[in-house]
C-alpha cells in the first residue's frame, strides 16, 4: 500500500487578513511526481514554506516524512531538499565553495553536487566564480544542485524551472525522473501548465489559497475536448450535434467543425455511411481542460 510523505489536514495561514492559504487538505505519496499548479498569488509558496516549517500555521498541521511540520522542523529541514522560489545565496562565496559547504550537511555530498552542476551546464569556471556575478539563470542551476546533491528522500521544489532555457529545462526533467526512480518524492510547484504535463503524474490545483481538486494527469487527458472537422465529398448527414458529447457544431457547405467530448465511435459510425473527404481531430489544451473543470476562477500562466 502506498505511504503517505506528505500529509497536511485544513492546513491554515493567514496574514494578518490575507489568506495565505485556507483550509488545505493534502497527501503526497511516497514516489510521486506531484505537480502543485496554480496562479501567481494562489497560495503555492506559502504551502511549501508551511511544509518546510518555516512559517507556522495559524490552523490544521502538516506531517512531512512522518515529521510534525511545524514541531519538528528540524528534523523535516534535514531530510528534506527544498528550492525556494528565490532562492538566498551567499554572494560573496563561489559556486564552488557553496557546493563543499552544503556538502558537510549533507553526508559529504560533493561528488554528486559537482557531477549535477556539470549536468546542468554550471562547469568548474563558473563554479570558481562568485556567486554576486552570477546571472538568474545561473543562480537558479546552483540552487537546484544545492537542493538535488544530498539526494533526499523528499524534494519541495517552488516554481524550480524559473530562468531557465528550454535545454536545461529538459535535463532538469530527466534528473528529477531519476530521482523518481531510486525512490525520492518530488512536489513542484508551477504556473506552467504544460511543464505539468510533461513532468507530474498527479496535479493538484490551488486558486485563492484553496485547493479545489486533485487529479491525475491521465484523467485530465481524458475530460479534454476534441475540436473536429470533417470535410464530406457529396451530401454531408443530418442530425449529428444530436450525437451523445457533440456541442458547437458549425457548417460551411460541405465542411463541419465541431466539439466533442467522450467517445469519438458513435460519430465515426454516422459519417461512416457517407463519403469523406478529409477527418481531422486535434485534442483542446491541457489549459482548457483545467479551466472548464475548475472554471474560470484566475488568470493561468502561459510558458
Amino acid at each position: 500500500m502506498p505511504k503517505s510523505v506528505i500529509a497536511a489536514e485544513s492546513l491554515t495561514k493567514y496574514y494578518g487578513k490575507v489568506v495565505g492559504v485556507e483550509g488545505l487538505d493534502l497527501e503526497v505519496q511516497e514516489g510521486e511526481l506531484f505537480g502543485f499548479l496554480g496562479p501567481n498569488g494562489a497560495g503555492k509558496t506559502t504551502t511549501l514554506r508551511l511544509l518546510m516549517g518555516l512559517l507556522r500555521p495559524t490552523s490544521g498541521r502538516a506531517e512531512v516524512l512522518g515529521l510534525d511540520a511545524w514541531r519538528q522542523s528540524v528534523e523535516v529541514k534535514e531530510k528534506v531538499g527544498y528550492l525556494p522560489g528565490e532562492a538566498a545565496l551567499y554572494s560573496r562565496m563561489t559556486g564552488e565553495a557553496l557546493i563543499r559547504f552544503v556538502a558537510k550537511f549533507n553526508n559529504h555530498a560533493e561528488s554528486e553536487g559537482f557531477e549535477l552542476a556539470a549536468r546542468l551546464e554550471l562547469d568548474r569556471e563558473h563554479l570558481r566564480r562568485k556567486v554576486a556575478g552570477y546571472s538568474r539563470g545561473m543562480k537558479q542551476k546552483l540552487a537546484v544542485v544545492l537542493a538535488l546533491q544530498k539526494r533526499p528522500p523528499l524534494l519541495l521544489m517552488d516554481e524550480p524551472t524559473n530562468a531557465l532555457d528550454p535545454l536545461i529545462q529538459h535535463i532538469l526533467y530527466e534528473i528529477l525522473n531519476e530521482y523518481k526512480e531510486t525512490g525520492t518524492t518530488v512536489l513542484f510547484s508551477s504556473h506552467n501548465l504544460p511543464e505539468v504535463e510533461r513532468m507530474a503524474e498527479r496535479v493538484g490545483i490551488i486558486r485563492d489559497g484553496n485547493l479545489v481538486g486533485t487529479e491525475r494527469i491521465e484523467t485530465l487527458r481524458s475530460k479534454r475536448l476534441r475540436n473536429v472537422e470533417i470535410i464530406f465529398s457529396g451530401e454531408v448527414p443530418e442530425g449529428i450535434d444530436a450525437l451523445p458529447g457533440v456541442t458547437d457544431l458549425e457548417r460551411a457547405g460541405n465542411r463541419i467543425q465541431l466539439k466533442l467530448r467522450g467517445d469519438i465511435n458513435q460519430l465515426l459510425k454516422r459519417i461512416a455511411q457517407y463519403e469523406v473527404a478529409d477527418f481531422s481531430v486535434t485534442h483542446a489544451s491541457l489549459e482548457d481542460a483545467f479551466l472548464e473543470f475548475y472554471g474560470r476562477g484566475g488568470e493561468w500562466g502561459k510558458a
